[in-house]
């Protein structure tokens, strides 16, 4: 998975199409894409690989990267679900 960021709709736009042609030009079928309308947060399947492409507001709101986070140590996470050793 890649995430990025683009400084405009125009640039996240941009970077989607360029991201599309090189891709295609891999020789990498077929290549689907969402979100190319708005530019707000734009999606690349290609198949191995997805990327997302978004404007800073929106990847700050998605924060894409929680989910990569640690989870809290196992003492915490026993305590907060009630459970008993």
């Amino acid at each position: 998975m890649v995430i990025a960021t683009g400084t405009s709709q125009r640039h996240v736009g941009a970077m989607a199409e360029h991201l599309r042609e090189k891709i295609k030009g891999s020789g990498v079928k077929p290549v689907a894409v969402e979100g190319a309308a708005q530019c707000d947060w734009v999606l690349i399947d290609a198949g191995d690989i997805i990327i997302h492409l978004f404007r800073s507001e929106v990847r700050a709101f998605y924060q894409l990267e929680r989910l990569w986070t640690a989870p809290p140590a196992a003492a915490d996470s026993d305590a907060q679900v009630g459970l008993t050793l």
